[in-house]
């Protein structure tokens, strides 16, 4: 960085003439005359009027800074809605949220590449913005783009998720990822259609374990749980859904419970025709809902993939609890899980230790108790954090010794273990894969082991293939951060700083770790002030944290996380 560079963090616009060169070729007098009128009458004014400052304009476009992604997003608003009436001069529009550099009268950094980049995808009179812009608005204005899913930009390195406005379904649908080689496949949540909401654990359990089914199948590709639960609540169309994520095959259906009795639709969807495959409706005692569930599972993979072998489709039979009060009360647990605030992690483990005084035998609710430990410990929730966290190691170890093939057992001693023994840990996250590869969770934290031992050509690959499988998952922040962390122990400060910007840009991204990860790399890089007011916001989301809390907790006993330590010490985070 040349002296007298400043850097920041800043909402980036970006935008151009489409066809420029066409319409001077037709009529170079008149559209000068328009872009004339464009500039000062529509384009300047908006911009100055969202307190914008253009930072070069060109003669087809320009490139415009703003310290609030809501001013940028609501100025290109504006401006395409100002054009909408002009036959001939239509514009492409990009914005992003993002690190840039000022050097004199200019600016530079992914902010300004990603904002350009994205400006390029977008269709005449129309606006592209990235996954991170967009959650940096409000729900109103956000409900104004389409998911246009995961794009692979021009010299830019990470794919990006993109949203548009104006943009057409079939724009959308051209935008998404191609299919796998292997069969691909997205369960949406099955539809609660008993009439009491308090009953949608029941639904969800079911999904949930149809997923988890189908992942243990290694020539199946399974999006992930928390992926497909985004489209909750949604009319959904199948065809559309099937392009988003990336898959050949979309499974749906409901679910109602009343008194003892169960009734489970369920259909399968090509995505690429929108044809039915199969269709099936099960009406059975409630005792039968373990049956109904392998029922469906083996006939979808009859359909999908007959030429399986009986040993590989004999997998997806997995262990069944003892007693059917410990499959809700688990599920019931599961759905405070996800909602992750405090109280929701004390009801989560209340519910997670009914199940496992039911049905001590039950391997899932002791994963589920060692998730709820891990992650009180890590938001900050826990008075004892080096309690819980022994306590995660534990309940993770039990349940892989009641159920040696459950995937999502190996995945959560992977999780809480890899920092205090990492070849432990990358033992179990391997194992996990082999029973499931299709886990964005495992090949997440499988990334930021292997990473925190230094092998990081494989810790990347891992790092791609969780964004591939949960592009959509609620805990994307938790995904980009241990990518962050991985950066940061290679040496890679700026990449590192790039991917923590996105994650404390996050809504939902209110972790004291965040913060963390953001000041260490800044410490390395010798931005001092901005460490501080990274280490001010980790003291603010965690009051009486210091350093010694740090250690109790998981981050010692390995040169980086020591190293990551001292860093925080730089940033100012107290000893005691």
């Amino acid at each position: 960085m040349t002296e007298g560079a400043q850097r920041r963090l800043a909402a980036v616009l970006a935008a151009d003439v489409a066809g420029y060169s066409r319409l001077m070729g037709e009529d170079e007098t008149g559209t000068l005359s328009a872009l004339r009128h464009l500039r000062t009458q529509l384009f300047a004014p908006t911009v100055s009027d969202h307190r914008g400052k253009v930072v070069k304009s060109m003669g087809d476009g320009w490139l415009v800074e703003f310290a609030s992604v809501v001013d940028a997003v609501t100025c290109a608003i504006e401006v395409q809605e100002g054009l909408a009436v002009h036959d001939n001069i239509k514009l492409r529009v990009g914005v992003h949220l993002g690190d840039i550099t000022r050097e004199e009268e200019d600016i530079f950094g992914d902010g300004v590449n990603i904002a350009s980049r994205l400006q390029e995808v977008a269709d005449p009179g129309c606006i592209v913005i990235s996954d991170i812009a967009r959650r940096s608005i409000d729900s109103k204005l956000a409900a104004a783009f389409v998911d246009l899913g995961v794009q692979h930009l021009k010299n830019i390195a990470e794919p990006i998720i993109a949203y548009g406005w104006g943009m057409t379904a079939i724009t959308a649908s051209a935008a998404t990822l191609s299919l796998p080689d292997k069969p691909s496949i997205a369960v949406l949540p099955f539809e609660n259609m008993s009439g009491d909401p308090t009953q949608e654990y029941f639904s969800d359990g079911i999904t949930e374990d149809i997923i988890t089914a189908l992942s243990r199948i290694r020539q199946f590709f399974v999006i992930a749980r928390n992926t497909t639960f985004t489209y909750k609540g949604q009319a959904a169309d199948v065809q559309a859904v099937a392009n988003d994520l990336g898959v050949r095959y979309v499974l749906e259906g409901s679910v109602r419970k009343a008194g003892n009795r169960i009734r489970v639709t369920a259909q399968l969807i090509d995505g690429e025709t929108g044809n039915q495959i199969w269709a099936e409706r099960y009406d059975r005692d409630l005792e039968d809902i373990f049956a109904v569930q392998d029922e469906i599972t083996l006939t979808v993979v009859g359909a999908i993939e007959p030429e399986l072998s009986k040993a590989e489709i004999e997998r997806v039979r997995t262990k069944k609890p003892d007693d059917l009060g410990a499959w809700e009360l688990y599920h019931r647990g599961t759905a405070h899980f996800y909602r992750r605030s405090q109280k929701d992690l004390v009801e989560a483990e209340r519910y997670f230790s009914r199940a496992i005084n039911t049905d001590p035998n039950f391997a899932p609710a002791y994963s589920g108790s060692s998730n709820t430990h891990y992650y009180s410990a890590i938001f900050g929730y826990s008075e004892t954090p080096n309690v819980d966290r022994e306590a995660a190691i534990e309940k993770a170890q039990k349940a892989i010794d009641l159920d040696p093939d459950d995937p999502f057992a190996y995945a959560i001693l992977g999780l809480v273990s890899y920092v205090k023994h990492p070849e432990r840990a990358i033992r179990a996250l391997e194992r996990s894969l082999e029973l499931n590869p299709s886990s964005a969770l495992t090949h997440s934290a499988l990334a930021t082991a292997l990473a925190d031992i230094g092998h990081f050509d494989e810790s990347f690959m891992h790092h791609d293939l969780a964004v591939r499988l949960g592009q959509r998952d609620p805990t994307l922040p938790q995904i980009m951060a241990r990518r962050g962390a991985s950066h940061y122990w290679a040496g890679e400060h700026e990449k590192a700083i790039e991917w923590m910007n996105q994650v404390v840009s996050h809504p939902n991204a209110q972790l004291w770790l965040y913060y963390a990860l953001m000041a260490a790399p800044l410490v390395q890089l010798g931005r001092i002030n901005e460490a501080r007011v990274a280490a001010r916001q980790v003291q603010e989301l965690y009051p009486g944290i210091t350093l010694k809390k740090v250690r109790e907790f998981t981050f010692s006993g390995t040169k980086n996380w020591d190293h990551f330590v001292d860093d925080l010490r730089q940033a100012g985070v107290p000893e005691e």
